[in-house]
């Protein structure tokens, strides 16, 4: 299999690969146009902030199975697309932890004591100790914005410097926090009250322009704003008139909208800034760190397929699979005959667990993969299959009940087309013996293998004969009849499993039989 690795990873991680016997690609400094060549047959794909993988580019990588980001920050990537098209999208997001949280200190402390400007005057020849008088951080306010694990490293360190802690997170409350080491508060709040506010979210669509020029303009003037965290948290624009009309003390940024920067970037002329080139996870322990541990996810993903700090997985516990892998596979497999029971439009899918299967969301997303498989071009797997039942136009339902009759375990699955709904329920059997225990509503004990017929048939005497005599002078050997008339309403249903594909004028001469009422062919 091939990994295409497009920014630069240190010598241990890619090893890893190597000794995995992967055929790598190594484009740190390539072009846009060279990492899409190279991705069209790519199976994985690391990088870092340096390289943006667009819908196009997913459209592109047929064979790309998993995304692997050496860091924490994926807005650099397509995740939407990378679900639509069934590629897992992961992070390492504890690696570069304390890394992020030291350099935001050092931002911190060189803003405050004015350290650039004093390295830059002693080198013009001037020694203006007196015009660059710093300000302390002992009893300042500090406000963090997100209270994730670097946000709370920062406050740990800052504890040091005896600050006061505000916090802002809206996912957290003071509950969650001893109150003589932080104070939960709003975020206007928090930015009106701080002499420093240091930024710690990732960017979305709710934190995007998160500070603007309205907001910072409630700062102190005396307060200063720190960004080790994403680009576009602060605007840009807003954040030069801020600084230019003299309404804040200062800012260190370390992360741009647009990475490299641009040399028309405002922030470049602004004054009272200090900026850094995204080097908040760049140090030889967190590039070390990181480099190592995407790696070894990517590869444990591709040989194992076990899946580590997975973004856009639907299963929170990922444990769950392997354990119960034998009633997925009985999931997935009535999810294939379902959908060969129903070829034409499909309107909603119900899907039941009971007894001792307790995973109903699992078990809907393998019989979603059975069912979509052949129906959609795409690749279908746990993570995109809901999504591309939903642009099917399928409702999806699943449940759990206590109701499993006179089985330990059951999965109960229901599918409604435009004029018809049909019914299979399967079940374990002792042995991870898979079983089918209800088809169409006929009660019925079915080892689902290889081809079989489905027959509705009137219930009367002779048709087993009949069909037993069309089918032998075809040369096709019957391994099974299995008959149900559970309905009691003068049918009877019957599974007919055969050694071999029952050729199509064959199966018309079945359905011309008077007593016979449908047949069909399915494959397992």
């Amino acid at each position: 299999m091939k990994i295409l690795v497009s920014d630069p990873i240190t010598s241990n991680g890619l090893a890893v690969l190597k000794n995995a016997n992967f055929d790598i690609v190594e484009l740190p400094n390539g072009s846009p146009e060279e990492k899409i060549e190279a991705c069209k047959d790519a199976h994985g794909w690391i990088i870092r902030s340096g390289t943006n993988i667009t819908a196009a580019m997913f459209e592109m990588a047929k064979n790309l199975q998993v995304v692997g980001r050496a860091g924490v920050g994926v807005d650099n990537i397509d995740i939407p697309a990378a679900t639509r098209h069934g590629v897992v999208v992961m992070n390492t997001p504890d690696v570069n932890t304390i890394s992020a949280a030291e350099h935001t200190i050092a931002m911190m402390l060189s803003l405050s004591r004015k350290i650039p400007a004093g390295n830059r005057g002693l080198k013009n020849g001037e020694w203006n100790r007196h015009a660059l008088v710093g300000t302390e951080l002992r009893n300042k306010t500090l406000g963090i914005v997100g209270l994730g694990k670097i946000g709370k490293e920062v406050l740990n360190r800052c504890r040091s410097f005896s600050m006061n802690i505000l916090g802002y997170d809206p996912y957290m409350s003071q509950d969650m926090f001893n109150p003589e080491e932080v104070k939960i508060v709003t975020l206007d709040e928090l930015t009106s009250q701080s002499d420093y506010i240091s930024l710690h979210v990732p960017i979305n669509n709710s934190t995007r322009d998160l500070f603007d020029y309205d907001r910072m303009s409630s700062m102190k003037p005396t307060a200063r704003i720190v960004n080790v965290a994403r680009g576009g948290i602060i605007n840009e624009e807003d954040l030069c008139r801020i600084l230019t009309d003299g309404k804040i003390a200062g800012a260190a940024i370390d992360v741009f909208s647009t990475e490299p920067i641009d040399k028309s970037n405002p922030l470049l002329k602004a004054p009272n800034i200090l900026l850094t080139p995204h080097l908040g996870a760049s140090t030889e322990e967190a590039k070390e760190g990181v480099s190592v541990a995407v790696c070894e996810q990517v590869r444990d993903y591709l040989v194992h397929q076990k899946l580590v700090n997975a973004l856009n997985m639907p299963i929170s516990d990922l444990a769950i699979l392997s354990e119960i892998q034998v009633h997925l596979d009985l999931a997935e497999l009535m999810g294939n005959l379902q959908v060969q029971l129903n070829p034409g439009i499909i309107k909603k899918v119900n899907v039941e667990c009971a007894g001792s299967m307790h995973e109903a969301k699992p078990a809907a997303l393998a019989f979603l993969k059975g069912l979509l498989n052949g129906r959609v071009p795409d690749r279908v797997n746990y993570i995109n299959a809901e999504i591309l039942a939903v642009e099917l136009g399928i409702q999806i339902e699943y449940s759990y009940s206590t109701d499993c009759g006179t089985y330990t375990n059951l999965i109960r699955t229901k599918v409604q087309g435009e004029s018809v709904t049909n019914e299979i329920h399967g079940s374990i059997f002792e042995g991870k013996r898979v079983r089918l225990v209800n088809i169409l509503g006929y009660e019925i004990d079915v080892t689902p293998y290889g081809t079989m017929l489905f027959a509705r048939n009137k219930d009367v005497p002779g048709v087993i004969g009949k069909v037993g005599t069309m089918l032998g002078e075809a040369k096709i050997n019957i391994g099974a009849y299995l008959l149900s008339r559970e309905m009691n309403n003068g049918e009877a249903f019957a599974v007919l499993r055969v050694d071999n594909s029952v050729p199509e004028d064959i199966l018309l001469k079945l359905e011309d039989l008077p007593e016979i009422l449908s047949v069909q062919q399915l494959h397992c």
